[in-house]
Formats: structure tokens, C-alpha cells, sequence
């Protein structure tokens, strides 16, 4: 991640595309030539202006009604927003972080939410959070260019490791790594994750005794942290943001994943899985089996793929219907598991060929 320098000026014709959307969809909010006055003036006296409660609210939930590689945005309208934009110490935002994953969390009942921090202006630079996630697993290289732990994390692990971090005496695949913020004075802090912020589920399978032993876990909550979140023509760096999991996600991605956890080789062999085309495809649909089995006993919310793939036609139905094109990222959207089994594959989608805004972009 990369931190962008220089002041941050924002344009009118953005802060203007993004009021006439907001007056047009909720006209009750008030009076739209009176508030482009205020925005106008507030832009050419200070190169930027301040979102109120109702402009933050509408402009994070249409971001990730936005979102083109998300399935889940059915739900957009539910979208609960933390307003932490007085709060600009890394002390701080490290301690609201935590308390989104407590709000959030709910002893495995997970709600969508986004807490979001101070912009970038012409002040200066607003906090970054290094972490592409609120929780990841360290990786730890080892002999023969073997790795413990989510090979993904290699290199921010070493990051974390330079600024201080230890891992722990006992090192596992499953160890969390810190939270890493970068404050408006351009220093990095990091601070361990409480356990009380972090749920995880250990993972069995309903049919397979020896699943237990092989000592697998997730957490709960998947807490996007590394994509800054711009509304109007306003960055705010610093927007974590949550739903919940959908099995494939865990079970045919991150556990799955040659470039991750790479476990289907050591689930094939546990299965007496014989070398041939398709013993992947089996100790994948095993490995989700497990995944899902194992969050639904413990009571922590999760969906499959068939579920969201149905609603997500619905959302695209009621964007129609509103006269709003959905655009959709088809690799995303497809599921990575029985794709042709859901209806989202059997159809194209308008491209994400332009960012459209309000949105959560990619990672600096």
C-alpha cells in the first residue's frame, strides 16, 4: 500500500453527481439548491466539504450497492454506519476497529456495518488501515519454501514483524495478526486484536469423525479494511466495512486456494481419494460441507451460494425496476463451486468498465 501525498481538493461536479442522486432517491431530505450553495461555498473556501449524517449514511449504502464483484447487496439498504470521523489517532481508530467487530459480531448473529474515519483533505492525509482485512492470519516461511499459516499474509507479516510484532512462541497456521494503522502523521502503529473482538469457529464435518482432528478454524466475521471509500468526490481512506460469509468463500477459496491454505491434497488423502480428475471437485464440496456444518453449530450466521446467487437476482430485478443499471463482475459473481448450478451464471451483466460513485475502491 502506497500513501498518496499533496493536498486533496475536491471537484464540484462530483459533490454536485452526488447531491442530485441523494435529493433524487430521498427527496425528503431537503431542499437541493440550498445545500449546493452550501457545498459550493464550503469548497471554494476550504478545497473540500463535510458530509452530514444523512449524505454519509446514503453515499456508504450506495457504495456497496456499487459494488461489483459483491453478491450480497440485496442487502445494501441495511448497512449500519459507524461515523468515526472526529476520531484521528491510531490509538483510536485501532480501538474503534475492535469495537466494529464486537457490534458486530453479536455472539455469531453478523450484521453488515462500516465504520468510517476522518477523509483525506486539504489538511492532509486521513488514516489508512494497512490490513486488507480486520482479521488475517500471519504466515511464517519455512524449510524447503514451505509456509505456515495464509501464504498470502507472507509479506505483511514480515511488515508487522519489523514494526515490532512477535508471533507467538508456539507459532500455528491459524495466529492473528495485528492490527496495522497509519495515522495522519504518516507513522505506523500496530495493536493486537483482543479476544473478545474476534469470533472463531472450529471446524468438523457432520459425517467425517477424523475432519476435527485435522485442527482447522475461521473467523467469523470478514471485515474488508483496505479499500478507501469515496462519496461526492470525498476520500475517506479508512472505511472498514463487514458482511458475512458465504461458505464458498472459506470452504472453495481461502482453505482451497493453491496460493492459500492449500488443504484439498491433505483432505483427499484422509478421504482414500485416488489420484483422477475430479478429487479436488470431491474434497471441495467436503471442505465447504464442513465449513457450513461448522458455523451453523455454533449459531454464527453464514449463506451458500445457491441462496445468494437467487437473491442476488432479486437485487438486480429491483435495480430494474428502479430504472438503475446493475453492473457485475461475471468471475465474482459466479460462485467458485457447482457455478452452473446457479442462476447467475446462465446470463451476462452490464461491465464494470468505469467506477461508478459513490464506491469503495481498490486498494492503494
Amino acid at each position: 500500500m502506497q500513501r498518496v501525498g499533496g493536498e486533496h481538493s475536491v471537484s464540484m461536479v462530483a459533490a454536485e453527481e452526488f447531491l442530485r442522486l441523494l435529493y433524487h432517491e430521498q427527496p425528503s431530505v431537503g431542499e437541493l439548491s440550498v445545500r449546493l450553495a452550501e457545498v459550493r461555498a464550503e469548497i471554494e473556501a476550504t478545497g473540500t466539504y463535510r458530509h452530514t449524517e444523512a449524505e454519509l449514511e446514503f453515499g456508504a449504502r450506495v457504495a456497496w450497492r456499487n459494488a461489483d464483484r459483491c453478491i450480497g447487496r440485496l442487502y445494501w439498504r441495511s448497512l449500519k454506519i459507524r461515523d468515526r470521523r472526529q476520531v484521528t489517532d491510531a490509538a483510536g481508530i485501532a480501538g474503534q476497529c475492535f469495537d466494529h467487530l464486537r457490534e458486530v459480531t453479536r455472539g455469531g448473529r453478523i450484521r453488515s456495518a462500516v465504520t468510517i474515519f476522518a477523509p483525506d483533505s486539504g489538511a492532509g492525509n486521513g488514516p489508512r488501515i494497512w490490513n486488507e482485512q480486520l482479521i488475517r492470519y500471519a504466515a511464517y516461511r519455512g524449510p524447503g519454501g514451505s509456509v505456515l499459516g495464509d501464504p498470502r499474509n507472507l509479506a505483511f507479516t514480515d511488515l508487522a514483524r519489523r514494526l515490532g510484532w512477535c508471533p507467538p512462541a508456539e507459532r500455528g497456521p491459524f495466529d492473528l495478526l495485528p492490527l496495522i494503522i497509519e495515522a495522519a502523521e504518516g507513522e505506523l502503529h500496530w495493536f493486537t486484536l483482543p479476544a473478545d473482538a474476534v469470533l472463531e469457529v472450529p471446524l468438523s464435518h457432520p459425517d467425517l469423525p477424523w475432519f476435527a482432528e485435522l485442527g482447522l478454524r475461521w473467523h467469523a466475521v470478514p471485515a474488508i479494511s483496505c479499500m478507501p471509500l469515496e462519496i461526492g468526490g470525498v476520500r475517506y481512506p479508512a472505511a472498514p466495512f463487514n458482511g458475512w460469509y458465504m461458505g464458498t468463500e472459506v470452504g472453495a477459496r481461502n482453505l482451497a486456494d493453491t496460493a492459500r491454505y492449500d488443504l484439498l491434497p491433505q483432505i483427499a488423502r484422509r478421504m482414500g481419494l485416488r489420484d483422477g480428475a475430479l478429487w479436488r471437485d470431491r474434497a471441495m464440496v467436503e471442505l465447504t460441507v464442513a465449513v457450513h456444518h461448522s458455523f451453523e453449530a455454533a449459531g454464527v450466521t453464514i449463506t451458500d451460494h445457491h441462496t445468494e446467487a437467487r437473491r442476488f437476482l432479486t437485487h438486480l430485478g429491483r435495480e430494474e425496476e428502479a430504472g438503475r443499471v446493475c453492473r457485475a463482475d461475471w468471475s465474482w459473481i459466479v460462485p467458485p463451486l457447482s457455478g452452473s448450478q446457479t442462476p447467475v451464471f446462465h446470463r451476462y451483466y452490464d461491465p464494470p468498465d468505469t467506477t461508478v460513485r459513490p464506491a469503495f475502491l481498490p486498494a492503494q
